[in-house]
């Protein structure tokens, strides 16, 4: 059944693009011109039969039951593919949550048709014979053949479909990957180029003109260039310098160069010298594609001249393509050159313009946005103001602070009420766009640099983290204690911001008062004696006046003198004495709050954003595994 045959000993033309002569008046497909099959296993079969009755040594090609298996893996011989194509398929699986689907799907294609490759042959090399519509492929591939088996004249298009000719068994999972039908897959006639041992293995397809008027042509030649191992592209004297061959094929396909064969055919057309000066201008248009030509002995595409009607040059192409196919690596380049082209399409989403991330420098001025927003120095100086109005209590005459007292008692607008009057909502407000402006920098700081994708994934993690860190922020100074903070409830989420801050949650239970130093007490007591000292000298010359005791105004007098003048002293010295103390419990109330609040903001926005710099540092380094070993130069 020729459906399922993939191979043909080329002694007829079983398809009606098969065979240069054509096929007579009421030929049947499939069928020769005396009528009997002529097409793979059975054709051969028959025919060693037929020459085994006559007594010839009829020369046949190689049987499929003689055939080593049909399928043999791909196994590709160490080298940078391996960890390549790794590095590739993390790099897709990790980028998938952050890049969209279109961005991927180069990638993806690449690694579908790396692991089908893999899955096929590796003793075969597939080669495409590619060009335009009367640049003589198909008569190439028939000269390389050694046989008609694609149709050539003058009829335009002459390959409608591609054709494959196989000069070993085993290639049908190749063909089945690029879809040639059972009946156009032949075998090369036996002769010199079907024995030649450095073609074993070579898989030779004549696609459709490029630039054929049929739509679903120029689709095959799409499909079929994107999976076979290399390319012959045949030119002409007339299309060598052609826009839609250059834009379309060469140019996007310039780093496919070790894989490439570029062909100037028809030479016999032309007089003279002028075949050396039509591929020097082959050459330079090649060179302004980004082409690199393997001249010199450099790896590169292979440029020559020939013709394939008259046969001239065709046995060093022959020749070359022998070599090819034995150094057995086309597979392996093609594959390596595809990473290379997605890796290329792929930088601008993996490549940063500088250093991105977040420094220390940005980290501390966040902390000092986020400490202004929550009023971390005002509550500093509260603190302060607090110590020493308990110092002033504690140590300062009983007379002044009863008139302290008084005055905070009934006045309105005293210095204790003020502190403790709302937040009017302006200022509220403020302190909201304080800590927007502070994540919107800090996420713009993070976020410089990086590629677009990326970019936008650290301005969402800062964000989204953000969400409820001003009335966290504002419940923490609502605990502390600080000046102009909104007495509203916060919500546990605050609670548990401050539960975890470097306070060990002192915010939650601060104490009422200050903490006392131990020289306090006596400060106390030297108070007090002189408060004894003036109410023991005043009964005593109260006593004097009224007759009591004894007149002898001076010692009450000087007595009441000692205790009137020691209590302020008292007063002042202590006031001197704390100072220090008040001066550092307001920096370490303001050092504990901006502790708390820096620790609320590293939690919410800056450990989001440093976990999104992260995946992109690991996005980055399989990046650079991917372009490490780049065989291209992209």
């Amino acid at each position: 059944m020729t459906a399922v045959t993939d191979q043909d000993n080329g002694n007829g033309n079983g398809d009606s693009n098969g065979g240069g002569s054509g096929k007579a008046a009421g030929d049947t497909p499939g069928r020769g011109r005396d009528g009997r099959w002529d097409d793979g296993l059975i054709a051969r079969r028959a025919a060693a039969a037929e020459a085994d009755e006559a007594g010839e040594a009829a020369p046949r090609a190689p049987a499929e039951d003689d055939a080593e298996p049909q399928v043999e893996a791909y196994v590709p011989s160490g080298g940078p593919l391996p960890p390549r194509l790794d590095a590739l398929r993390e790099l897709v699986g990790l980028s998938r949550a952050r890049l969209d689907r279109d961005t991927l799907a180069e990638a993806g294609r690449v690694l579908d048709e790396a692991a089908a490759r893999q899955r096929l042959s590796s003793r075969h090399t597939v080669i495409a014979v590619a060009g335009a519509t009367g640049s003589g492929k198909s008569t190439l591939f028939n000269a390389l053949a050694g046989a008609p088996i694609s149709d050539t004249g003058l009829r335009r298009p002459t390959t409608s479909q591609p054709i494959a000719c196989s000069w070993t068994d085993g290639a049908a999972g190749l063909l089945d990957r690029l879809a040639v039908p059972g009946r156009l897959r032949r075998r090369p006639h036996p002769g010199p180029a079907a024995f030649d041992e450095a073609l074993q293995g070579l898989v030779l397809v004549d696609l459709p003109d490029h630039d054929s008027a049929a739509t679903e042509h120029r689709d095959q030649v799409d499909r079929v260039l994107a999976l076979v191992d290399a390319v012959i592209w045949v030119v002409d004297p007339e299309k060598y310098a052609d826009a839609a061959l250059h834009e379309r094929y060469l140019r996007p396909l310039a780093g496919h160069a070790e894989v490439t064969f570029v062909v100037l055919n028809q030479t016999d057309r032309l007089p003279g010298e002028a075949a050396d000066l039509v591929l020097d201008d082959l050459r330079r248009l090649l060179d302004e594609d980004g082409i690199a030509l393997g001249e010199h002995g450099e790896p590169g595409a292979t440029v020559m001249s020939l013709s394939a009607l008259t046969g001239d040059g065709v046995p060093e192409l022959r020749e070359m393509v022998g070599r090819f196919v034995q150094d057995r690596t086309a597979a392996t380049r093609r594959l390596s050159a595809d990473i290379d082209a997605a890796a290329a399409r792929l930088r601008p989403v993996y490549v940063a313009e500088g250093r991105p991330g977040l420094g220390e420098r940005a980290r501390e001025e966040f902390t000092d946005r986020l400490a202004e927003a929550v009023g971390a120095a005002a509550a500093g100086q509260a603190a302060e103001r607090e110590w020493r109005r308990n110092a002033g209590r504690a140590c300062g005459t009983p007379w002044l602070r009863l008139w302290r007292w008084y005055e905070n008692r009934g006045l309105p607008g005293s210095l204790d009420r003020m502190g403790q009057a709302l937040t009017p909502p302006e200022e509220e407000l403020t302190a909201r766009q304080r800590v927007e402006q502070a994540v919107r920098i800090v996420a713009d700081d993070a976020a410089d640099g990086l590629p677009g994708p990326w970019a936008q994934a650290v301005r969402e993690a800062a964000f989204n983290g953000a969400k409820g860190l001003p009335e966290a922020l504002d419940e923490l100074a609502v605990k502390a204690g600080a000046p102009g903070a909104s007495k509203r409830g916060g919500g546990t989420e605050a609670g548990q911001a401050a539960a975890a801050s470097p306070l060990g949650g002192t915010l939650g239970g601060r104490p009422a008062k200050p903490p006392r130093p131990k020289w306090w007490p006596a400060a106390v007591l030297a108070q007090v004696s002189m408060t004894l000292l003036q109410i023991f000298g005043g009964l005593w010359l109260v006593g004097q006046i009224i007759g009591v005791l004894e007149p002898g105004l001076v010692t009450p007098a000087l007595i009441m003198l000692a205790g009137v003048v020691g209590g302020p002293l008292v007063e002042w010295s202590c006031a001197a004495a704390i100072r220090g103390p008040a001066r550092r419990y307001g920096q370490d109330a303001e050092r504990r709050l901006r502790e708390a609040a820096a620790g609320c903001g590293r939690a919410r926005v800056l450990d989001p954003v440093a976990a999104e710099l992260v995946r992109y540092r690991e996005v980055r380094e399989r990046y650079v595994t991917v372009t490490e070993f780049s065989t291209t130069g992209r």
